[in-house]
């Protein structure tokens, strides 16, 4: 994700842009429809076809009025989809720290081995839920795995929700033995569901993109509209055009492929979701409120993401 400050500096913030992999792609396609309006415009203009043109340009703003209407539509779910992420990971902050601070208070003090238990599970919950939501879980990403967990984990193809039934089998565990009495089972019960709770959001966030023919459907448009819009422009501007469809279709094209950008809100774009910094600062939370210490065992690194230049 691309961190900057608002009204700070105005051509800093334009010049991340170039970074972007959605730009460069956005880049891309202006400039085919680019070369595409030069030779509709040299052929027009070399063979005099402008009498034959003869497209009112009102009817290309009623379709661009149209056409604005289903981006701001295609817009608003995309940023929807991914401010509900944001929402999720930061209540999973809130509900990591508050288990970890229910496991500090009801455990016993003397029991240091309990402690480590919730800190390494809690931190692998969520370090395994970001790779989760991209292509899988990766156990090198998970912290202080024994050959047995490792063992455990490998025949499994949903880990987060193994390491949440390990947690959740420890407190029930407790609760049998009475370490911890039934008002701090109801209470420290209702932290550990919020966990999946946030688990089932971000599944539903991820499984669930826009409907395909409507993503179609807008693509066809945008397509058919760049194409068709030189004609019309071309009796009135000329060899304008040209520079004139490009900025138009950079406009329209880029709102599309934004949209689509932020859709999915969990991978390495660099609009997306910092999940793996913000999995390591739980992790980092989490140690500190049960073992006094930072989570060691994995160096913690910002993640680096692919499609920015």
């Amino acid at each position: 994700m691309i961190l900057y400050k608002t009204n700070q500096n105005w051509f800093s913030d334009v010049s991340h842009l170039a970074r972007s992999w959605t730009m460069v792609r956005i880049m891309r396609s202006v400039f085919a429809i680019g070369v595409y309006a030069a030779a509709v415009s040299i052929v027009v203009e070399y063979f005099e076809l402008a009498e034959y043109i003869r497209l009112n340009t009102s009817v290309f703003s009623l379709l661009g009025v149209i056409l604005s209407i289903f981006l701001v539509f295609r817009t608003n779910s995309a940023y929807d989809r991914w401010w509900e992420a944001r929402k999720q990971w930061g209540a999973l902050v809130n509900n990591t720290r508050n288990l970890a601070i229910y496991v500090r208070t009801m455990f016993p003090k003397e029991d240091p081995e309990t402690r480590h238990f919730f800190a390494k599970h809690i931190s692998n919950f969520c370090l395994a839920l970001v790779e989760h939501l991209r292509e899988g879980t990766k156990l090198d990403k998970l912290v202080f795995l024994h050959d047995e967990d490792r063992t455990y984990y490998e025949n499994k193809g949903h880990i987060p929700n193994h390491i949440a039934l390990q947690i959740f089998e420890r407190i029930a565990e407790a609760h049998r033995k009475g370490e911890i009495n039934e008002g701090d089972y109801i209470n420290i019960k209702a932290q550990h569901q919020s966990l999946l709770d946030i688990l089932g959001a971000c599944e539903r966030i991820k499984k669930t993109p826009i409907p395909f023919s409507y993503a179609v459907y807008l693509k066809i448009f945008i397509t058919a509209y760049g194409l068709m819009l030189p004609f019309a422009l071309v009796n009135t501007f000329h060899m304008m055009t040209v520079p004139l469809v490009m900025f138009m279709f950079f406009a329209l094209l880029g709102v599309e492929l934004l949209g689509e950008e932020i859709e999915d809100p969990f991978g390495l774009d660099c609009n997306d979701l910092p999940t793996g910094d913000i999995a390591h600062t739980i992790k980092t939370n989490v140690f500190e409120l049960l073992e006094v210490r930072s989570g060691k065992g994995k160096d913690v690194e910002r993640e680096l993401y692919e499609k920015v230049f």
